[in-house]
């Protein structure tokens, strides 16, 4: 295996940090990058993507603030094209079920040359818990535009060691692997498994996407964030994802991680500690 650093875009992310961890824990270099490390990355400044590419071996990649933004496509393939000229080993990249914009992006990483893995994801666990939900788990009130539509929610962990066995091992090569929890809940069903776990009520309450989209915007959160998480709720959780995939059986050969595993584990860590 070379010895050149493995990059890792996104690496204080959710995913990219679990990576970095497991990647240090096999004794394999890593480059963890963001807009504020020694050797910058930032998605809107595409002069600072080659100097992160130098000299690295391979590299995960994990696009801000989604693939399902209008502009997620292009900058793929550019870093893709630039990947190619630096002639990178293989390149993982982390994409959404259901979002066309997401598959267009896929579909430029496929068609650049470079060798390449595909990891496509259901929604995190860990937004309950390390994300934009875990205010509401700790109001004990998870308030979204989602109604009763069930969704097979995956573990970040389950993600990253995906990922981690498509970097070090050819025989991800050239795959697909679309990653899902072992069933599907609906938001007021995921409430109340976290409720049972943390041992106090969280429910959940559906709310107009305008009702949504006036809180997200009357909290700071960017305009852009604040259509892409429009986006999400109204358009793609219409039920196209609530089918179980097997990409973590296929490529671990082990079962999903369920989500009272997640939430027991969760809680046992002090996530949602009021």
């Amino acid at each position: 295996m070379s010895q050149n650093p493995i990059l890792i875009v996104g690496g204080a992310g959710k995913t990219g940090s679990r990576v970095n961890a497991r990647l240090q824990a096999l004794g394999i270099a890593t480059r963890p990058v963001s807009r504020s490390t020694v050797i910058a990355f930032d998605w809107n400044r595409p002069e600072t993507w080659s100097a992160a590419l130098d000299g690295v071996s391979k590299a995960y990649v994990t696009y801000q603030p989604d693939l399902a933004i209008e502009r997620a496509s292009e900058a793929v393939a550019e870093l893709a094209r630039l990947a190619r000229q630096k002639s990178l080993e293989r390149l993982v990249l982390l994409s959404g079920r259901g979002e066309p914009r997401a598959q267009r992006a896929e579909a430029a990483l496929q068609d650049s040359g470079v060798p390449w893995t595909i990891v496509r994801a259901s929604w995190f666990n860990q937004n309950f818990s390390e994300g934009y939900l875990t205010g509401g788990v700790l109001a004990g009130e998870i308030a979204l535009p989602a109604g009763a539509v069930p969704e097979p929610f995956v573990d970040a962990d389950d993600i990253a060691d995906v990922v981690t066995a498509a970097l070090t091992d050819q025989r991800h090569a050239s795959k697909v692997y679309e990653v899902t929890g072992p069933r599907a809940l609906t938001f007021s069903e995921a409430a109340a498994e976290i409720s049972k776990a943390a041992d106090r009520t969280v429910r959940y309450t559906q709310v107009s996407p305008q009702d949504f989209a006036a809180g997200m915007r009357q909290a700071g959160v960017p305009e852009e964030v604040v259509a892409l998480l429009d986006e999400l709720f109204t358009v793609v959780l219409d039920g196209r994802n609530s089918r179980i995939s097997h990409g973590v059986e296929e490529a671990l050969g082990r079962p999903a991680r369920d989500f009272s595993a997640y939430a027991r584990a969760a809680a046992a860590s002090g996530a949602w500690r009021v």
